[in-house]
């Protein structure tokens, strides 16, 4: 037998680089590592502007316009062929920043010409690999999760909002652990997870990247070094937040931080688990009939049981949420931490950022599949509703609560007489109705308990809808 592992072109190790592709493909541009090498490029072509451009070096002139286009096209320009001829220059310096830094001054001569020996040496000038990738990897991650998982994560939640809507008047029987109990409508419920998760998603909308550029120990040893008289603090700064968008940190050891990273995936982690929450609810409403699985009718549900069509797109949800949240949460705990001024703990774990994200962003695309695959049942629902006449013992023993307090003669201990009515056993709603006859209310209140309903006890469930989403 053969091995796989010899098969051209090779075969994904990994599920999401093999039967996941084309759901997570928009990642590649950001999280993968030729991404990370095209990064590093970017920073390096845009430091040496920066300070050709801020004349930081005495004596080193100012690029011209034309120079500076043909730096920013080796970004542009990034494909397979840099790709290989990047990774050959690797093989052979055991170092991938610095195969960068000479990728980019075998380019000089045909940039600036007979001043590539003097320009080249600008750049990756002062810099410590961690200058570059702290950098690289802000601008990625904030790439990823600004313009593909953000994007995903909207739509799914404008699609869950518009289903609360359409069902915020559709009564169910609510179930507190695991009891039948006040009702309420799918769509208030419906609604409550989307306002969770758009809670969390203005938290992630409001990250802040934070980038450094400060040297080997974030002293500005080599910087103060060379060129004494420079303002590098002033330097770095416009640097990190007018050239490349992200916001400055001040005050590092040779690695930025990477709080932010920890905030981030703490949120994103948060965001998952919420939605891990909803899977499992719309799973349960399923199994109960309160949703059916009637479109997508080609689907095969079960391979023996013709009759079945499975929640599939929930159950690969939770999965992929789990997994997910297993490396967020590895990632924040993990990255907050470096030994004295510097280790190498963080880079390795940075490169599974993608991933993590990754499967976060699978579990979007199947749960908001899964969703456009459902529609309510009312009458299901509705039949749930009319075999739990119990349930009114609640609003019952809450009118007579108010009319006691009101000095109104004949209310005492509602709730022990409605626990002797309704625990324990079922009623119907003509056995309710004859209790409540029993109770001496005052006509209004009576003609009112009369009227309520199961399918009608549901409060302001669809005003709250309305209001709030």
């Amino acid at each position: 037998m053969g091995s796989l592992a010899d098969i051209t072109p090779p075969i994904a190790l990994g599920a999401l680089d093999g039967r996941y592709r084309r759901v997570v493909a928009p990642l590649v541009d950001h999280l993968s590592e030729a991404a990370l090498n095209r990064a590093r490029i970017h920073v390096e072509v845009e430091w040496l502007i920066h300070l050709t451009h801020s004349q930081v070096v005495p004596g080193v002139r100012q690029l011209t316009e034309t120079e500076i286009a043909k730096l920013r096209g080796i970004v542009a320009d990034f494909d397979a062929q840099a790709i290989d001829e990047l990774a050959q220059i690797e093989r052979e310096t055991v170092h991938d920043v610095k195969a960068v830094e000479y990728y980019l001054k075998a380019r000089m001569p045909d940039i600036v010409g007979q001043d590539a020996a003097q320009l080249s040496e600008l750049i990756h000038f002062c810099c410590t690999s961690e200058d570059i990738n702290n950098l690289c990897y802000a601008l990625l991650v904030k790439g990823a999760v600004q313009t593909v998982w953000m994007p995903k994560a909207e739509d799914l939640l404008e699609q869950l909002s518009t289903m609360a809507h359409e069902l915020a008047a559709v009564p169910l029987l609510s179930r507190t652990h695991g009891q039948a109990a006040t009702p309420s409508t799918l769509g208030k419920e419906l609604a409550v997870l989307t306002y969770r998760l758009r809670r969390q998603l203005r938290r992630v909308d409001s990250t802040q990247y934070l980038g450094k550029l400060n040297g080997a120990t974030g002293t500005y040893g080599a910087h103060l070094a060379a060129v004494p008289e420079a303002n590098w603090p002033a330097i770095s700064r416009t640097f990190v937040t007018d050239r490349l968008g992200l916001s400055w940190n001040p005050l590092t050891t040779q690695i930025e931080s990477h709080d932010w990273q920890a905030e981030l995936y703490s949120d994103l982690a948060r965001f998952n688990r919420i939605l891990h929450n909803l899977c499992t609810d719309v799973w349960t409403y399923i199994s109960m009939g309160y949703f059916a699985q009637v479109r997508g009718q080609g689907s095969v549900g079960s391979s023996t049981m013709p009759h079945k069509v499975n929640p599939i797109r929930f159950e690969n949800a939770e999965a992929n949420l789990e997994v997910s949240n297993a490396l967020l949460d590895v990632l924040s705990a993990t990255l907050v931490q470096s030994r004295l001024q510097r280790d190498l703990t963080d880079s390795s774990m940075q490169r599974n950022v993608g991933t993590a994200i990754g499967h976060s962003l699978l579990a979007l695309d199947n749960v908001s599949r899964g969703l456009a695959g459902l529609d309510a049942v009312p009458e299901v629902m509705a039949a749930d509703l009319d075999a739990n006449w119990e349930v009114l013992g609640e609003p019952i023993q809450s009118a007579m609560r108010a009319l006691g307090a009101q000095g109104v003669a004949g209310m005492e201990n509602p709730y022990e007489r409605l626990k002797e009515l309704t625990r324990g056993r079922r009623i119907n709603g003509e056995d309710l109705r004859e209790f409540v006859r029993g109770l001496g209310l005052p006509a209004e209140v009576e003609a009112r308990m009369l009227e309520l309903t199961p399918q009608s006890y549901i409060g302001l469930a669809p005003q709250l809808v309305a209001d709030h989403l």
